[in-house]
C-alpha cells in the first residue's frame, strides 16, 4: 500500500505554475468594473436618486422608499449587464465570516413567462433566517426572525453572478448581531467628536472620517498536502510537526524573489481584487518560508473592512485554481513566524487633512499633538479593551511569540515625539507656558518645535505604534476581521476626545484662553498616560516585568481577556455612545467564549485522533521491525558482538515505547480533562478550564509526538513533515 504522504509530495513537486492572462489594458481600465461605484451610479441613476445616495453616503440623509426603488431598478440593470442573475444580502455576523442569501431576479408572470425584477423593498431590507447564527442568548433558536438592511456606504458587487448588497444584520428586537452595526455607530460617534476638536483650529471642518489600510499576512501550501493533514484540514494549523533543519533563520524568504507559481497565483487574485475595487497594492514574501502578505491603499473604514472580509474569500477561491491552499490561521506552524493583519488607522477630514499628519505650521501641529495626545490617553485608560478586541484562540498562539507584538498593550510614538510630549509636560507651568514652546503669532496660535513626517524610526515589537502619518495596530491576527479593533479604536477615541472637549470648555469658561486651555489639558492627559508609553522591545522579558511595575495589564489568554468586555468600565462606554447594549456586549462575550472553548474541543479531539490512528501505529509499526531485526542478529552474532551492536536498537525501541506510553497516557488525562470541563455550569467557567487544565496537554503530547518523528522511518511517517510543507512551490 503506498504511503499517502509521498503521494502528495509526487503530485505537489511535478506541479507546474498555471499562467494567468490578465485582462487586457491596463489596471485601471478594468479597475471596480464589478462595483456599483459612483461612476456606474452617473451612469445608471437618475440626478434625483444619485443625489440621495451620494448624501447618503456622505452626509447620512436616510434614502426613502421611492428613491430606493430608483436605486434597486438602476442596480438591476447595471447587475444584468455584467451577468448577474441573482441578488443577496451580504453581511458580517458573529461567526466572523461573511453569510449571504441568493435570491434570483425572476419573476414569474401569467402565462408561464418570467420577468426580472427587484424592487426597493428588496433592496433596503431582507429577512434571512437568524436561528443558527451565534447570538449569545439574545433569542432562543426557534426564534428565527433577524433583518438585514441596506448600507448604502459602501458599494454593492458582483459576486459569482451575484448582485452582492452590504447590509447590517439585527435580531427581530433591533439587537445587533453582526459587526457592522456597532463599527458604523462606533465610526459615527467618533466623526462628531473628532469634528468639534477639530473646530478649534479650523471651523471648516464637517465631517472626519475613520480611514483603514490593513496588511494581510498568509501562508500557502500546496492543495495536496494539505489534505495529507488532517489537523490543517480541521483545524487551520498543524498540532503536530518537528522544526525543520531550516526554516527561517537565515532571513532568506523575507522580500525575497517570489517564486513563479506563487506570483501567478497573487496575479490572479489581484486580478479579482482589482476588478472589485480593491485597491491592492503591494505583494511580498514575509519572514517564514510560504509566508507572504498583501496590501491595499488605505480607505475609509467601514469600506475597508468590508474589502478585507471579501478580499479574504477570493484568496481562498482563487487559490483552488493553482493547487493551493491559503492559511489564514494566526500560527499554523510552531517555530516559526505566524500571521497577523496589522491595521494602519488615521482620521482624515473633509477639508483633506489627515489628523495624524504632522503639519508644517504651528497651528496643525498643534492640532496633530491635540490629536496624539488624546490617542494615546484613550489607548492608556483602555489597554485591557483593546487587547480584548484582537482576542481568539489563533492569536493566542502569536502574541508574544518572539515574532509578535505581546499581550501587554504598550505603545510606541519615537524619540522625538516623545521628547516633544515630555517638554509639554514639565515645562509647561500651571497658569503659564514657558516661552520656547508658546510664543503668540498672527494668528494667535501656541507654536509647537518642528515636527518632521519621518520622525521616528519603526518599532515592529510595538502593538500600537505610531509610523508617521497614523498608528499601526499590529496585534490584530491575521484570520479576524478588522471590524472588532476598528470598532474599539474609534470608539475609545470618541469617548476620549468629548472628555477632552468638556475638560477645555471648563477652562475656557473660567477665563481661560483657549490655547492656554488646550495645553493645560494636555499637559495633564500626558502625565496620566505616560506609563502605556514604551520606545524599547517589546518582545524582551525585560519589558514583562517593567509592564508588571507600571500596573499594565498582561492578559495572556482569549478568557483571560475577554472578561474586560462586561466591566462595569466597558460597559458604560459603549451604553453612553449608544453603540451597544448591555445585553449586546454580554451576547458577544458568550458567542468568543463558546468559540475559543469550541476551538480547543475540535484541537483536542483532532490530536487525540491524529495521535492514536496515525502517529502511535505508525511508532508502533516502526519498533517492531527494529525488534524483528533485532531478534535477527541474535541468531547471526555471538553474545558479545550482539550486546555491542544492538545497544543503539534496543534503546530506539525503549524510547519509542516511552514516547508511545507518554503520549497514550496524557490523551486519556486530557479527555478526562475535557470531560471535566464539559460537565460545568457556565460558558465562562468551561472556556477558562479548557484554557487552564485541557491546552496544557496539548504541548506535552505534541513534544512526544515531534520527538516520535524523528525516530520513525521516513518512509513509515505519513504526516506531511514541515521541510515539506514549507517548501514546497
Amino acid at each position: 500500500m503506498g504511503n499517502i504522504r509521498f503521494d502528495a509530495l509526487s503530485a505537489a513537486i511535478s506541479r507546474k505554475p498555471k499562467k494567468v492572462n490578465p485582462p487586457s489594458g491596463k489596471i485601471s481600465d478594468y479597475f471596480g468594473e464589478l462595483t456599483f461605484n459612483e461612476a456606474a451610479m452617473k451612469e445608471y441613476l437618475t440626478q434625483e436618486s444619485f443625489k440621495k445616495v451620494i448624501n447618503a453616503i456622505r452626509k447620512g440623509e436616510k434614502i426613502d422608499r421611492r428613491i430606493a426603488d430608483q436605486v434597486a431598478s438602476s442596480l438591476k440593470a447595471w447587475a444584468m449587464t455584467k451577468g448577474a442573475t441573482h441578488y443577496t444580502h451580504w453581511f458580517h455576523p458573529l461567526t466572523g465570516s461573511t453569510a449571504e442569501k441568493h435570491d434570483a431576479f425572476i419573476m414569474p408572470v401569467h402565462g408561464g413567462g418570467a420577468i426580472e425584477n427587484f424592487h426597493g423593498s428588496e433592496l433596503i431590507q431582507q429577512e434571512p433566517d437568524a436561528s443558527s447564527f451565534p447570538s449569545g442568548g439574545i433569542r432562543n433558536t426557534f426564534e428565527a426572525r433577524g433583518y438585514t438592511a441596506w448600507d448604502p456606504t459602501s458599494p454593492a458587487f458582483i459576486l459569482n453572478g451575484t448582485l452582492c448588497i452590504p447590509t447590517i444584520f439585527v435580531s427581530y428586537t433591533g439587537e445587533a448581531l453582526d459587526y457592522k452595526t456597532p463599527l458604523l455607530k462606533a465610526l459615527n460617534v467618533v466623526d462628531k467628536a473628532a469634528v468639534d476638536v477639530c473646530r478649534y483650529f479650523d471651523r471648516d471642518v464637517n465631517k472626519v472620517n475613520a480611514t483603514l489600510g490593513w496588511e494581510q499576512e498568509y501562508f500557502l501550501v500546496d492543495t495536496a498536502l494539505y489534505y495529507s493533514r488532517p489537523d490543517l484540514v480541521l483545524t487551520g494549523r498543524t498540532v503536530f510537526g518537528h522544526a525543520s533543519a531550516k526554516d527561517q533563520q537565515l532571513s532568506d524568504h523575507y522580500f525575497g524573489s517570489i517564486a513563479e507559481r506563487v506570483t501567478e497565483y497573487m496575479k490572479d487574485f489581484e486580478i479579482e481584487a482589482h476588478r472589485l475595487g480593491i485597491p491592492l497594492k503591494t505583494r511580498h514574501n514575509e519572514v517564514a518560508p510560504n509566508q507572504y502578505e498583501c496590501a491595499p491603499v488605505f480607505d475609509e473604514a467601514n469600506l475597508a473592512v468590508d474589502q478585507n472580509q471579501l478580499l479574504m474569500h477570493i484568496m481562498q477561491k482563487v487559490a483552488k485554481n493553482h493547487d493551493l491552499t491559503v492559511l489564514l490561521h494566526e500560527k499554523p506552524f510552531a517555530r516559526v513566524n505566524g500571521s497577523g493583519k496589522h491595521n494602519n488607522w488615521s482620521l482624515m477630514t473633509d477639508t483633506g487633512i489627515n489628523l495624524l499628519s504632522p503639519g508644517k505650521t504651528a497651528k496643525s501641529n498643534f492640532r496633530f499633538i491635540t490629536f496624539l495626545v488624546n490617542i494615546i490617553k484613550a489607548v492608556h485608560t483602555h489597554e485591557a479593551l483593546l487587547r480584548a478586541s484582537i482576542a481568539s484562540a489563533g492569536n493566542d498562539l502569536r502574541l508574544g511569540a518572539n515574532e509578535a507584538p505581546p499581550a501587554i498593550i504598550s505603545v510606541f510614538i519615537g524619540s522625538h515625539l516623545s521628547q516633544i510630549l515630555d517638554d509639554i509636560e514639565t515645562k509647561v507651568k500651571s497658569g503659564k507656558i514657558n516661552a520656547h514652546l508658546k510664543e503668540e503669532s498672527d494668528l494667535k496660535i501656541s507654536k509647537i518645535p518642528e515636527i518632521l513626517l519621518d520622525n521616528t524610526d519603526r518599532n515592529r515589537t510595538s502593538p500600537f505604534a505610531f509610523t508617521g502619518n497614523k498608528f499601526e495596530f499590529r496585534a490584530v491576527g491575521s484570520a479576524d476581521t478588522c471590524s472588532n479593533a476598528m470598532t474599539v479604536l474609534n470608539l475609545i477615541l470618541a469617548d476620549q476626545l468629548q472628555q477632552f472637549k468638556q475638560d477645555v470648555d471648563a477652562l475656557i469658561t473660567k477665563k481661560v484662553k483657549k490655547d492656554e486651555a488646550i495645553f493645560k489639558v494636555l499637559k495633564k492627559y500626558i502625565t496620566e498616560s505616560k506609563k502605556i508609553r514604551f520606545e524599547g522591545n517589546s518582545y524582551s522579558d525585560e519589558w514583562v516585568k517593567e509592564a508588571e511595575k507600571r500596573g499594565l495589564s498582561n492578559l495572556r489568554s482569549t478568557p483571560e481577556a475577554l472578561k474586560s468586555y462586561i466591566s462595569e468600565k466597558v460597559i458604560k462606554l459603549y451604553e453612553s455612545q449608544h453603540v451597544l447594549t448591555k445585553r449586546e456586549i454580554e451576547a458577544r462575550y458568550e458567542i468568543k467564549l463558546e468559540s475559543f472553548t469550541k476551538i480547543m474541543q475540535i484541537e483536542s479531539r483532532v490530536m487525540g485522533d491524529l495521535a492514536k490512528n496515525h502517529i502511535i501505529p505508525t511508532a508502533i509499526r516502526y519498533q517492531n521491525l527494529l525488534v524483528e531485526n533485532t531478534k535477527g542478529l541474535k541468531d547471526v552474532l555471538d553474545a558479545k558482538s550482539y550486546i555491542k551492536l544492538s545497544k543503539n536498537q534496543l534503546q530506539t525501541i525503549k524510547d519509542i515505547s516511552e514516547h508511545v506510553s507518554a503520549i497514550k497516557t496524557n490523551i486519556d488525562l486530557m479527555v478526562e480533562e475535557r470531560r471535566k470541563a464539559n460537565r460545568l455550569d457556565s460558558t465562562d467557567k468551561v472556556a477558562e478550564a479548557y484554557n487552564s487544565m485541557v491546552k496544557p496537554y496539548f504541548e506535552i503530547i505534541r513534544y512526544h509526538v515531534d520527538k516520535l518523528e524523528l525516530l520513525v522511518d521516513d518512509t513509515l511517517w505519513t504526516l506531511p513533515k514541515y521541510r515539506e510543507l514549507l517548501f514546497i512551490k
